[in-house]
């Protein structure tokens, strides 16, 4: 597939209002192309300052085929300038045949003064076969770590990793360079469909195995109940269950000192993959415990309940603030589940990521978007 080239990218002062949440009132319709910023409390002020943030937007496909490219992985690697991100399931033409998602690579040129984003190479690549139905993704060693949702075929899905040699020449992937499968499965039962996945600093990976393929009619029925699991490359059977009682986990995070772990719980899909508005919409938190050199989680509360739509990716800043991405964008509170503000996104957010300097991308379904701090603010340190 051919590269976009978008150059001239402007970057605009993104709105700012403050909220009363003890009388919101429903929120008033923003430009789809645009991002507003709205202060629930004056902790707020620590993250956009007072001189507040602006917004560009840097690819959209709404004008051209309104197909979700935008949708999930969102990871950032600062040494090639790119940000890597997947689809959600596109149509083919046949009916006959399961939907397939794109990897997009989306290559930036910066201004040498300011380092704004000025313009953008898009290339939209098919994952090599061994990778069906790439979801959410993380920086892994030199390359990516992909969580596959697999297709109908039971021995498919799980977690495989992309060296960098290969993500630059993904569309020619050699057969000797196939994407590695770090993990396919809990004894000999299939995952299900893996969501997101974080790397801790002792090299362990973390991941969320809702049931969602299985929702959207890609996978079979389910063999494992939703867990969250985490798995020790350097240990024999190492893959563990650490946490259960998930209607859909799908994101989670460490708080910077990794003492505890978000995790979003999506709710229970219905046979039409749709969201119940009862359904939990729910950040819990939980301890991380070491029992015998071995860390566990202890200590399960609500942190937060979104406002809108469900938390389907969180992270943390470098001070502990959470974000989420929701189904109004991307909510923050502080450590302590204060409601701090809201980065308002019509449609909401699906995923987003930190990047340089007070710098956050942030994926829309069909619009990508670059959200900076401005360089004044105070505040520019916080975010990673």
């Amino acid at each position: 597939m051919a590269a976009v080239i978008q150059s001239d990218i402007e970057s605009t002062p993104a709105d700012f209002e403050i909220v009363d949440l003890r009388n919101k009132q429903p929120s008033t319709a923003i430009d789809s192309d645009s991002i507003a910023i709205k202060q629930y409390h004056a902790g707020l002020e620590s993250i956009f300052g007072r001189d507040g943030a602006e917004c560009s937007l840097l690819l959209t496909s709404s004008t051209t085929s309104r197909s979700p490219f935008f949708h999930n992985a969102c990871v950032y690697l600062p040494e090639y300038e790119e940000l890597w991100v997947t689809s959600d399931l596109l149509q083919t033409t046949s009916s006959s045949q399961l939907p397939i998602v794109l990897i997009s690579k989306i290559r930036m040129q910066r201004a040498e003064d300011d380092g704004d984003v000025v313009a953008v190479e898009w290339s939209k690549l098919r994952p090599p076969p061994d990778l069906p139905m790439p979801a959410g993704a993380c920086a892994y060693r030199q390359g990516l770590l992909y969580c596959s949702q697999g297709t109908l075929k039971p021995e498919t899905g799980g977690l495989y990793y992309n060296k960098q040699a290969i993500l630059l020449t993904l569309m020619e992937v050699p057969r000797n360079k196939a994407p590695q499968a770090v993990v396919t499965s809990f004894g000999s039962r299939p995952l299900n469909s893996p969501q997101q996945a974080n790397v801790s600093r002792d090299g362990a990976i973390w991941f969320t195995d809702p049931p969602l393929g299985f929702a959207k009619e890609i996978r079979p029925s389910p063999q494992l109940p939703s867990h969250v699991y985490r798995y020790d490359p350097e240990l024999a059977g190492g893959l563990r269950v650490v946490a259960d009682g998930f209607g859909a986990p799908t994101g989670l995070c460490f708080s910077p000192d990794e003492d505890t772990l978000y995790i979003t719980d999506a709710g229970a899909p219905r046979d039409s993959g749709d969201l119940s508005s009862i359904q939990p919409a729910t950040i819990y938190v939980f301890d991380i415990l070491s029992r015998g050199r071995q860390p566990f989680l202890a200590n399960k509360r609500v942190f937060a309940f979104a406002m809108e739509g469900a938390p389907v990716a969180v992270q943390c800043d470098d001070v502990g603030n959470v974000y989420a991405a929701c189904g109004d964008g991307i909510e923050i509170w502080s450590p302590g589940g204060v409601p701090l503000g809201l980065i308002e996104v019509a449609g909401g957010c699906s995923n987003f990521c930190f990047g340089k300097q007070g710098e956050m991308f942030i994926c829309a379904e069909q619009r990508l978007f670059r959200l900076q701090v401005r360089a004044g603010s105070s505040a520019v340190d916080i975010l990673q």
